[in-house]
């Protein structure tokens, strides 16, 4: 293992050089990599070299509690479950009355697991990792779910509010840079609530709030003051194709993912990081290559550079995978192509966006030495 001290415009030319070093981790200003194989996973050993901390900062909850007015926010997201309304379905179903959802879920969460993971963006894993917490079900159902066993079929223990609460506060003992919600749309009052609770009892980390794109604006806006970090998929700048690619059509999906995007970029700006580089708030986005040009990444980045900000932090993703349903679908029933995904960055570039995750450069220099 090699440590170095580098800055990050001056590691960026050196990463993934010769196909053979791979990044691991970031801590206190060093960066910490590994000759490894394009595949292999990343091991993380941390580093404890201290960094300055903004000392001031709080989380936008603490703020909100503060003034007196989580509460009120609360028990406004908790009315939507009279006749649910909290994603582009709104299928008004009553499930403060025990009823399911489009999305399978009553007014209780569920959750399939909870723990530092490593294989988030470097700004939310920092040295101890991003505080995760995969929420079961989703409102969208996507044919190609590489999560389908638990956003398809609900794979997880019912919690309650306080038990989420609970789980919060532990990642937080754990180390955690933030507390990081997977999937949590459709039980977001729930998530408000065990928030509320968690800062009651010491919680004090930021709110990343990782959705599927697939949001109301309304249901965005209620958050406001709330959540630090917005971390969405921006999956499809096509309705026909987001409507075919969904076991559940959503041909609305660009509408709603845009309008969304533009409100958490309102509310929360470009990413914001301490001195370690470690998210603190903003809008980081991702969006999945995918085969045959189905996810239309030029549109995409110029979509962002247009309407967001050149600035915005966007993860162009190469791990798209064959599972679930998508072997049934001709145009998405393979891997992408090195040609295919260096194509992707190379929109990005042209497009002026200035922020582009570092594995996704990195992943660039390994597709494009393949290429040449």
């Amino acid at each position: 293992m090699i440590v170095m001290a580098l800055s990050r415009e001056k590691l960026l030319k050196n990463i993934f050089l010769a196909g053979g070093a791979g990044l691991l981790y970031l801590a206190g200003g060093s960066w910490l990599l590994k000759a490894c194989t394009p595949t292999e996973d990343p091991v993380v050993t941390p580093i404890d070299t201290p960094g300055e901390e903004f000392e001031s900062w709080q989380p936008a909850y603490a703020r909100l509690e503060a003034d007196g007015k989580f509460a009120e926010r609360i028990d406004k997201a908790y009315s939507i479950f009279e006749e649910c309304e909290l994603c582009p379905r709104r299928c008004g179903e009553k499930r403060s009355r025990g009823e399911k959802g489009f999305c399978q879920t009553t007014n209780t969460a569920v959750v399939y697991s909870r723990q530092p993971h490593f294989g988030e963006e470097i700004p939310l894993v920092g040295h101890n990792g991003s505080g995760t917490i995969f929420f079961s079900n989703c409102n969208l159902r996507c044919v190609f779910c590489q999560n389908y066993p638990i956003a398809h079929k609900g794979r997880g223990s019912t919690v309650s509010d306080e038990e989420i609460a609970e789980m919060m506060l532990d990642l937080q003992r754990k180390g955690c840079h933030n507390i990081n919600l997977v999937t949590p749309t459709h039980v977001m009052p729930n998530i408000l609530r065990a928030a509320r609770i968690a800062h009651k009892n010491g919680l004090n980390l930021p709110l990343c709030y990782n959705t599927s794109g697939y949001e109301r604006k309304e249901i965005v806006e209620l958050l406001d003051g709330i959540v630090d970090i917005y971390l969405p998929d921006m999956k499809f700048m096509d309705g026909d194709k987001a409507e075919r690619y969904n076991l559940a059509e959503a041909d609305d999906y660009p509408q709603r993912s845009q309008e969304a995007l533009i409100e958490m970029h309102r509310q929360v700006g470009n990413l914001i990081t301490d001195q370690r580089y470690i998210a603190k708030s903003g809008l980081m986005v991702r969006h999945l290559v995918m085969p045959n040009r189905v996810s239309n990444p030029r549109e995409f980045a110029y979509w962002v550079a247009e309407n967001l900000s050149k600035d915005t932090y966007v993860n162009i993703m190469s791990q798209y995978r064959v599972e679930f349903k998508a072997f049934e679908y001709e145009k998405i029933a393979r891997a992408i192509t090195s040609e295919e995904f260096v194509e992707a960055i190379a929109w990005a570039k042209e497009a002026g966006l200035t922020n582009l995750d570092e594995r996704s450069l990195g992943q660039y220099e390994i597709h494009r030495q393949r290429i040449d």
